[in-house]
């Protein structure tokens, strides 16, 4: 029979347990932050905004206010002892050819290659597959830092231009551009303030979505609104384009082109967040048509992948969490007419492409890819072999292609492009990364554990060889739980620096994701949001419990809804973890729908706006829980200056409040990054914003990094 211990011991424990956790005292003086007055009522309710000030992040009292933070974070920085080894650690890990997957254009093939270090990309075209590269646009030469993007977006009809991205300093906001494909040089046509929009060709020509100019001095954090389509003939200026489609009674509402393969339709797809669609289309062929109604919005998410035999196959969850693949006639759209092309399965059906004549549908099973193949009318062919646990992309291409490629990879596999012979039905390597260590040195283990209400929760852990699970291994928690976005395993050089040192990378396939479908993901959203919390908590719990790590080593780890979530459970839980890195997070959750497309995130967190829904929001919001004089972890917030997502104002703030409650004595930091926005805008950036993260994360932990040879 075991002996009971007595609650005073009880207390004693977790007294030493919180101490433990914080460590010795940080002896930083932060900047004064001014508190000013404001106060909102939402709903009867009184809430206080004293940083509302700080929303204004190109006044120059805000300008101020970052200099004196920034010289802090990096004087803090510049004084741990092995911050610049792990950068050139991360720089000699990084050092190695990466290829992007070959896409046929005519009679050319394009793709993607970065030697090593290079900043951004560079897209390369030859002759068919066995031609001579050669460069097609490099997005190096185009700035001084290398923060200028480009991405290929759509060839013409005719295969002879090629619209493409443009993009600066990590903004949203891009340019789209036209190059002659046999030349290689731009046209004079220039689409300016669009976001997140392709190009789709037809005729001499292109349909896009934009926004209206924002006014001068906002361009970074005026909410976007009533978005419109437009048709541009190539060669005429901008404000000659023509008005395709708008709905002014709905100004929050996105709107996506697309042309049909066989370019007798165009496809519109509307949405007000970030799920949920409408499709409406429109004959191209006769000169006078309306758009007409495919499929009713906004409860199901709808895609149209292609036409088969004159209908639409459609991707949708309509009644099918999992989703299936549907056939939809355009002369009978009705519900009560729809076919199931591909009926829903156990698996959730994250994608599908249609290339070669063949139907290629792309599965989850425990967050690891199954790819199908299908006839088009529906027969399964049979699945496609992968090399192990891990995650494949790829598969698309034109409907007489002969053959098509895909990439895999996993946290321990280097990124493989493979060919795969339609006809046949075989794959072969087409290019295997060589990275400049050895991957067989580490091992990935995917378990299970339970959650708060016993749901069964996935996790990734990645760590080397032989390694002796002490409970004190440095470990880093990543989580993202949001937006049906799926967390699959990935390479990346990044965690090596991690690994190396006995530590541990651990993701966490939280719900509000979509790794298990629609389920999964409306199992995390809105009032269920703080599910999302629980379950990451108990994936921490779970790692103290397994003797993996304890709380004095274990770091979490989360960017934009990630952001979030790293936010919230560091307020609700200050004493579980060491370090806390929220990046580019959603903190303010009474104001984020304000500022640029804020507003499409309401469907997946709701609006303090409506009563029912402030009450949630409030209550779990990062910024409006943080409690006066509470021991925090050590905390190193990141947020960059062109940010025109998620507007650095949420991070402001967040830390202005951290530091004027932490009572103890780890530092809250914040690390503003200088032309660049919701990700890093370039590798040097990058690696750069890695270093310093696994630097303040040892340097808490009091790990002694030790140099690789």
């Amino acid at each position: 029979m075991k002996k009971m211990l007595f609650p005073g011991f009880i207390c004693f424990l977790l007294l030493v347990l919180l101490f433990s956790c914080q460590g010795k005292k940080s002896g930083l003086t932060y900047p004064d932050t001014a508190k000013g007055d404001q106060v909102d009522n939402y709903h009867g309710k009184a809430v206080s905004d004293p940083y509302r000030w700080l929303e204004d992040d190109r006044a120059p009292e805000v300008e101020a206010w970052v200099t004196r933070q920034n010289a802090l974070t990096f004087d803090y920085l510049s004084k741990i002892p092995y911050r610049q080894e792990i950068l050139k650690r991360l720089q000699l890990l990084y050092n190695y050819p990466r290829y992007g997957m070959p896409m046929r254009v005519g009679e050319y093939t394009f793709f993607s290659k970065n030697d090593g270090l290079q900043n951004q990309n560079v897209y390369y075209f030859q002759k068919g597959f066995d031609g001579v590269p050669e460069i097609f646009i490099d997005p190096n030469t185009l700035s001084a830092d290398g923060t200028v993007r480009v991405s290929l977006l759509e060839e013409s009809q005719d295969k002879r231009y090629m619209a493409i991205s443009r993009g600066e300093s990590g903004s949203d906001w891009s340019e789209i551009r036209v190059m002659d494909i046999a030349t290689r040089q731009e046209l004079p046509d220039r689409v300016k303030w669009v976001k997140f929009s392709g190009a789709a060709w037809h005729g001499d020509g292109f349909f896009y979505s934009r926004y209206d100019a924002p006014r001068e001095g906002t361009e970074f954090s005026q909410k976007n609104s009533e978005e419109k389509v437009f048709y541009h003939k190539l060669g005429d200026d901008q404000e000659k384009d023509v008005l395709v489609y708008q709905d002014p009674a709905h100004p929050l509402r996105y709107y996506r082109a697309q042309v049909t393969e066989d370019k007798r339709f165009l496809v519109l797809s509307i949405s007000e967040g970030t799920h949920g669609t409408e499709l409406l289309y429109r004959d191209l062929t006769a000169s006078t048509a309306e758009f007409s109604l495919l499929c009713p919005g906004f409860e199901f998410d709808y895609s149209v992948i292609n036409t088969h035999a004159g209908r639409f196959i459609v991707h949708s969850n309509f009644q099918a969490p999992n989703y299936r693949v549907l056939l939809i006639d355009p002369a009978n759209p009705g519900i009560e007419n729809w076919v199931d092309l591909v009926k829903e399965g156990d698996d959730v059906m994250e994608s599908v492409s249609t290339a070669g004549g063949k139907l290629f549908c792309s599965s989850l099973h425990d967050v690891s890819s199954r790819i199908s193949r299908y006839s088009l009318t529906g027969e399964k062919e049979g699945d496609i072999s992968l090399p192990t646990l891990g995650s494949a992309y790829g598969f698309y291409g034109e409907l007489d292609d002969l053959e098509i490629f895909y990439s895999f990879s996993s946290f321990t596999y280097p990124p493989t492009i493979y060919r795969y012979n339609i006809a046949s039905g075989q794959s072969e390597t087409f290019r295997k990364t060589d990275v400049p260590f050895d991957p067989e040195a580490f091992e990935t283990r995917q378990v299970f554990y339970e959650s708060k209400d016993k749901t069964r929760v996935p996790l990734f852990l990645v760590y080397k060889k032989g390694l002796n699970f002490d409970g004190k291994r440095p470990t880093y928690l990543y989580a993202y739980g949001g937006f049906n976005i799926s967390m699959t395993p990935s390479f990346s050089p990044s965690i090596i620096p991690l690994l190396e040192q006995g530590g541990v990378y651990a993701m966490a396939n939280i719900r509000g994701g979509g790794e298990y479908g629609e389920q999964w993901h409306q199992g995390g959203m809105l009032e269920k949001k703080q599910t999302v919390f629980d379950d990451f908590i108990a994936a921490a719990e779970y790692l103290i419990k397994q003797k993996i790590t304890e709380c004095d080593y274990l770091a979490i780890s989360g960017g934009s809804n990630g952001g979030l979530l790293v936010g919230a459970v560091m307020v609700q839980r200050p004493e579980l973890f060491k370090v806390a890195l929220p990046a580019v997070g959603v903190l303010d959750m009474l104001r984020f729908h304000k500022f640029t497309v804020g507003w499409g995130w309401a469907v997946e967190y709701g609006s303090s706006d409506n009563p029912e829904q402030f009450k949630y929001l409030y209550a779990y919001s990062p910024l409006h829980n943080i409690k006066a004089k509470t021991a925090y972890p050590a905390t190193m917030v990141t947020t960059a200056d062109h940010d025109d997502r998620v507007v650095p104002a949420h991070s402001f703030k967040f830390i202005a409040a951290l530091q004027a409650a932490q009572s103890g004595p780890n530092p809250v930091l914040i690390r503003i990054e200088t032309r660049s926005g919701h990700g890093a805008s370039s590798l040097t950036k990058s690696l750069e914003y890695m270093a310093d993260t696994f630097a303040f994360m040892f340097h808490n932990m009091g790990i002694d990094y030790k140099p690789v040879q």
